[in-house]
């Protein structure tokens, strides 16, 4: 059975507030000047673009609770796309590794002496093995 039938591709597009998309997406979405969740319920989405989300909101937001939304959100083998400055990404990086997250991370299309970059990371689907024992 193919899911995409019945489930058609959601793409969630994190941009920054004022700043005009060339691109048109299924789905646009702008924070707020607070931390807070997501209104999107009962979607969720196989592709989250954030460009320069993490440096906007670095001073009002922790990374750590913008990717545990953004894991909300995500299908299982959903992709994050991520633009930003290389140390931003750095640190974003080593939240995701620990999330259980793929990541790779390339040089801007303009080059490596560019310091803005692109994180690509892919939720993973997992679940306990058989083998997990409880302690009761």
């Amino acid at each position: 059975m193919d899911f995409h039938t019945i489930y058609p591709t959601e793409i969630f597009n994190l941009k920054r507030k004022g700043v005009k998309e060339s691109l048109v997406l299924f789905n646009n979405y702008q924070f707020s000047t607070r931390c807070e969740a997501f209104s999107t319920y009962p979607r969720t989405y196989d592709l989250i673009h954030a460009n320069g989300v993490f440096s906007l909101y670095k001073n009002g937001c922790d990374a750590e609770d913008i990717l545990l939304e953004m894991d909300r959100i995500l299908r299982p083998e959903g992709a994050v796309i991520i633009r930003d400055q290389a140390d931003v990404l750095m640190q974003v990086k080593r939240i995701v590794k620990g999330m259980r997250w793929n990541t790779k991370m390339v040089d801007h299309e303009d080059g490596p002496l560019v310091s803005e970059k692109v994180l690509f990371a892919v939720k993973q689907y997992w679940v306990a093995d058989d083998n997990t024992t409880r302690s009761e």
